[in-house]
C-alpha cells in the first residue's frame, strides 16, 4: 500500500473531525480523529474504491453492522470481526443523507422566483426535499407555517440567519415536482428507512426526530424520484414539467460524489443551456469557478449556496444557518 494515499485518507479524516463532526457530533469526531491515527483502519478503507472511502460512508456502515463505536480501539475491534459485513454495506450503499432541514436555506431564494414552481432534485435520494411546502421553518423573527397540511405533525426546521436574508412570508406555490437519483431510496422499505436514520450523526436527537415525521410524511405523499443519471436523464425528466410554471433544478450536497471533476462542469453547462433556475447547494470546492467570487466562509464545514452559478450565502451543511452575503433577484 502506498503511504501517499493512505497520509491522503488519514488528512480526509482529520479534516472531517475538525471541520464537520467537530460542534456536531462528539462520537464522529472522536472516531474520525481515531480512523486518521490508525494504519489498521486506514489500510481496511484504502481497499475499497476512491467513491468508498468517504468518513460519512464509513463511519454510517459500521454502526449500521455494529452500533456507534465506544472508542478507537473498539472500532478497531469491530471493523477487525467484520470487515466483510461492513465492506459490503460501503459498497452496496451510498451516502444518500436525505437533510430535509436544507430546505430552510432553498425557501429563501425559491420565493422570489415567479409562481407558481416545478421543482426538479437531482441527487433527491428519497426526495424529502421535495416536500418543502409540507413542513414550518423558524428563522427566529420569522416563523412560516407549511401550506400543506394533514394528519402527521410537521417538523419545524429552526434555522439561524444573518440581518441581510431575504427571509419569504409565505412559502411558494409549487405545482410539479419530480426527483432523479441513481438509487432512490424509497421511505416505504423498513431497510431503506433505517438506512437514512443511520446516517444521521449519534448525538442529533433532534435531527433524527425530524428525519423520522419527515419520512412519515413522504410515506403518505410520496415524491416522484425517478431512476436516472443526472449527466443525461436531466433533459429528458424537464420536458415532463408543466411549461407554464418556473422550473427549478436543484440540489444539496450532491455533486461532491460526481467525479471527476470535468463531470461536474458537464453538469453545470447543461444546466445553464436550460435557461432555467438552478440553486446549488454544496461544499465550497465542488465548483470552484463559482467559489473563488465568494467572500471568506464564516466559519469551517458550511456549505455555498448558488443561484444560476452566482454565489449568494453561505449555509450550515444541515440547514441550520444561513448567512446571506449576495443581492437578491
Amino acid at each position: 500500500m502506498q503511504q501517499a494515499e493512505l497520509k491522503g485518507i488519514a488528512e480526509r479524516y482529520a479534516t472531517f473531525a475538525t471541520d464537520e463532526a467537530r460542534g456536531s457530533s462528539v462520537e464522529y469526531e472522536r472516531l474520525a480523529i481515531a480512523v486518521a491515527q490508525s494504519n489498521d483502519l486506514l489500510e481496511f478503507i484504502a481497499t475499497l474504491p476512491a467513491e468508498s472511502r468517504q468518513p460519512n460512508l464509513f463511519l454510517a456502515a459500521v454502526r449500521h453492522v455494529c452500533g456507534v463505536p465506544g472508542n478507537g480501539d473498539d472500532l478497531r475491534r469491530l471493523v477487525r470481526a467484520h470487515p466483510a459485513r461492513i465492506r459490503e454495506v460501503m459498497l452496496s450503499r451510498t451516502t444518500q443523507t436525505n437533510e430535509p432541514a436544507r430546505c430552510a436555506v432553498l425557501l429563501p431564494l425559491l420565493a422570489q422566483l415567479p409562481q407558481p414552481l416545478a421543482l426538479l432534485e437531482v441527487g433527491a435520494s428519497a426526495g424529502l426535499c421535495l416536500l418543502l411546502d409540507h413542513y414550518g421553518y423558524d428563522y427566529g423573527n420569522t416563523r412560516i407555517d407549511p401550506t400543506i397540511s394533514g394528519d402527521d405533525p410537521a417538523p419545524v426546521f429552526t434555522c439561524k440567519v444573518s440581518d441581510t436574508v431575504p427571509l419569504p412570508k409565505a412559502i411558494p406555490r409549487i405545482v410539479w415536482r419530480a426527483g432523479l437519483d441513481l438509487n432512490p431510496v424509497d421511505v416505504r422499505s423498513a431497510s431503506d428507512a433505517a438506512w437514512l436514520e443511520t446516517l444521521v450523526w449519534p448525538g442529533q436527537d433532534e435531527r433524527l426526530t425530524r428525519l423520522h415525521a419527515a419520512i412519515n410524511i413522504a410515506r403518505r405523499n410520496p415524491p416522484n424520484v425517478i431512476r436516472g443519471d443526472l449527466l443525461t436523464d436531466l433533459v429528458q425528466l424537464m420536458a415532463t414539467a408543466p411549461r407554464d410554471a418556473t422550473i427549478v433544478i436543484f440540489h444539496t450536497a450532491v455533486l461532491g460524489y460526481v467525479w471527476p471533476r470535468s463531470a461536474r462542469e458537464q453538469f453545470a453547462a447543461t444546466v445553464t443551456e436550460t435557461g432555467v433556475d438552478w440553486i446549488s447547494n454544496e461544499a465550497a470546492n465542488v465548483f470552484p469557478s463559482i467559489a473563488k467570487t465568494a467572500p471568506p466562509s464564516p466559519a469551517p464545514g458550511r456549505f455555498l449556496v448558488s443561484w444560476n452559478g452566482r454565489p449568494v450565502a453561505w449555509a450550515g451543511p444541515h440547514g441550520q444557518s444561513l448567512d446571506w452575503f449576495g443581492p437578491p433577484r
